[in-house]
């Protein structure tokens, strides 16, 4: 037996495709086929979760998929995508990309949002009321990442620095709120002058007292590429602070709250 039959084998005990996962109500078109059933497809909360095997094989079908320590792979042609059930998250080369609900392993079958698949294995999803979902392969292959070195670099430091002991949903929290500034008139327009502003004082305790260029943690270096490969938590939030540390409450005072992550709590 070749080495891509053994896989298919063994991915048969913990993927498989022979019933259809409640709630499939719709239909999945790939060059004109309906892989609803198929691929296992689920809406919830309106998120379409498909099975990763057969998505997978339909994106990049000289990738080889198979489980190993715990995690499903796409490994082959150019690729190497990793989920892990329980993550909010997929990495797939040298990217990661976030899944809010996140991946799913039910009844031995890995499944993930078909959006998060397509985008790293380099197809296009689209619907329709008439004709549900389309799925369009393409390349097979994650695009580039949609950011920059220096970037990456900056911004994996002030996550770092700010919240080196928070979950990930904290760190991606405080990504949020860079990025929100960013995208804010109020603010400069790049991540290092949004660290770095001091229009109004020091913004950010890390840059004055120099943990701003501690190398990041590798939690902090994933919420990183996650935050500027689209992720985002606490909303619209611009402001955050750890009331049992902090020597300024005018935030608490003069902004609206949104939410509370860890030990920060969140304002707009």
């Amino acid at each position: 037996m070749n080495c891509k039959r053994l896989a298919g084998v063994v991915l048969a005990l913990f993927l498989s495709a022979a019933a259809i996962l409640p709630g499939a109500a719709s239909t999945l078109r790939v060059n004109g086929q309906d892989l609803w059933q198929q691929s296992l497809a689920r809406i919830e909360d309106g998120t379409t979760y498909v099975s990763l095997r057969v998505i997978a094989n339909v994106l990049s079908p000289q990738a080889e998929v198979s489980w190993e320590g715990g995690a499903a792979w796409v490994k082959g042609s150019g690729v190497t995508l990793k989920a892990v059930p329980g993550q909010q998250y997929i990495t797939v080369n040298d990217r990661a990309l976030f899944v809010p609900g996140e991946v799913r392993l039910e009844n031995g079958r890995v499944l993930v949002p078909i959006r998060v698949l397509a985008k790293a294995l380099g197809g296009t999803v689209d619907w329709s009321r008439a004709e549900g979902i389309t799925l369009t392969v393409g390349s097979g292959l994650p695009g580039p990442a949609p950011y920059r070195e220096d970037e990456l670099y900056w911004m994996s430091r002030i996550i770092s620095a700010e919240s080196r002991g928070e979950p990930l949903a904290g760190k991606l929290a405080v990504g949020t709120v860079v990025l929100n500034r960013v995208a804010s008139s109020q603010f400069p327009d790049t991540i290092y002058g949004v660290i770095f502003d001091d229009k109004w004082g020091v913004q950010f305790t890390p840059t004055a007292n120099g943990t701003i260029y501690l190398e990041p943690t590798a939690e902090s270096v994933l919420a990183a590429k996650l935050c500027l490969d689209g992720a985002r938590m606490a909303g619209d939030s611009l402001y955050f602070l750890a009331p049992d540390i902090a020597t300024n409450h005018w935030v608490m005072e003069n902004r609206e709250f949104v939410v509370t992550i860890g030990r920060h709590w969140f304002y707009r």
